[in-house]
């Protein structure tokens, strides 16, 4: 058995080396092209008439991915070409080689491995968290490569992988060196970055990009609902909390009513059954509980099969000829892949960018049958609507202290 590979994955591998940022979009075939990289390193061949084995000195596997990639085994499916897996029973190398896939809340289980080969995917060292730190510790004493679809929106969010490269000690280092926080501000904020010549040639040296040519086309709509805008209004002037009946005491919780009054419009969910009758199967995104309970209730009863993922419930996509899954961002944005149908419903609108990304991702796969994918946005023309589309639209999220003028 060969294992094939398109002709953008293997640009990437001429490309790849230890710690660097494997950056290629949503269904590119990041996964698969990883695990290339690491067997070619151990010896193996990859594009060829018959399976080149690796060595028998080759490096055990850690793969460090998303709590859901690891539960519905995606990455089995792209060890299994190259007869690897975390079961030692379908592991053809099993004898002298351990293949592990695990979660990033399991990081720290990893921290004194020595001589290994780590996969990091989809970026969690951001920022200087704990999971950043172990990522640091880890990379001092092994080799790895990152998966990234969103490698960074600031230069902040490079220093984990910089200082893992190298390129500075520590975080105080790179802050003396490149970072002007604001004076007067009341807590921590960056002002601007300086000698940003230097942090671009660091950033070029890590990303490997994949020039992926998607053959999917995607179609974004914006659908428009109505919305109360007399308690819309209401709760803007009066800073009241109809649904504590209390005073609102910072901008989250603003921005949480006004939401609550726009994304529980009644005209929303006859606009999702609406587009379910078009599509059959159709993929939603939401945000909260509420919007949850609206959607169950707008589909209870119906023709069509409904099943979730999100913090209460884990269930599969339906199999049958119509069907809704509910989605809520955050639970499941990403670690997952759906070739059944080619629309997703945005019930509510995120405030990530990334987020968003992610989402789309799920049905736009190398291996899907369909040509045109469809995304339907549902908003209103209320302030907020309009203010999370914009910062959507410009690549950025969402902030509601700036939104609220705090």
């Amino acid at each position: 058995m060969a294992i094939k590979l398109y002709d953008y994955q293997l640009d990437a591998l001429k490309n790849m080396h230890n710690g660097c940022i494997l950056c290629g979009g949503v269904g590119s075939g990041k996964s698969r092209t990883a695990i290339a990289y690491y067997y070619i390193l151990n010896g193996g061949k990859v594009n060829t008439e018959t399976l080149v084995p690796m060595n028998d000195r080759h490096m055990d596997l850690y793969i460090i991915t998303t709590a859901r990639k690891r539960d519905t085994k995606e990455w089995e499916t792209d060890l299994a070409p190259f007869l690897l897996s975390s079961d030692p029973e379908h592991n053809t190398f099993h004898r002298n080689h351990n293949v592990v896939v695990d979660s990033w809340n399991n990081i720290s289980k990893y921290k004194d491995v020595v001589g290994a080969f780590f996969i990091f995917d989809e970026q969690r060292v951001v920022g200087y968290g704990k999971w950043s730190r172990t990522f640091i510790r880890i990379s001092r004493n092994n080799q790895w490569i990152l998966l990234s679809a969103t490698p960074g929106d600031t230069w902040s969010d490079y220093i984990p992988v910089f200082i893992a490269n190298g390129f500075y000690k520590n975080k105080s280092q790179f802050e003396q060196e490149h970072v002007v926080y604001k004076r007067f501000s009341k807590f921590p904020q960056i002002e601007r970055y300086e000698n940003t010549g230097r942090l671009i040639y660091f950033r070029n040296q890590l990303l490997v990009d994949m020039d992926f040519v998607r053959q999917t086309v995607r179609h974004h709509e914006d659908v428009m609902c109505e919305f109360d805008r007399r308690a819309y209004t209401d709760i803007w002037k009066t800073r009241w909390n109809p649904i504590k009946d209390a005073p609102i005491e910072n901008a989250g919780e603003l921005c949480y009513c006004l939401r609550y009054v726009v994304n529980s419009d009644r005209s929303r969910i006859d606009i999702c059954r609406e587009l379910l009758c078009k599509h059959k199967k159709a993929i939603v995104f939401y945000n909260y509980d509420y919007e949850l309970d609206i959607l169950r209730k707008g589909f209870d009863g119906s023709e069509y099969d409904v099943a979730e993922w999100n913090g209460h419930n884990h269930q599969l996509i339906p199999t049958s000829d119509k069907w809704v899954y509910l989605v809520q961002y955050t639970a499941g944005c990403e670690g997952w892949n759906c070739t059944q149908t080619n629309a997703v419903i945005f019930y509510s609108q995120t405030y990530s960018y990334k987020q968003l990304e992610q989402a789309c991702g799920r049905i736009d796969r190398l291996n899907t049958t369909f040509t045109d994918l469809y995304y339907y946005h549902l908003k209103s023309r209320s302030g907020i609507d309009i203010s999370i589309g914009r910062a959507l639209r410009e690549k950025k999220n969402f902030n509601e202290r700036a939104f609220v003028g705090i």
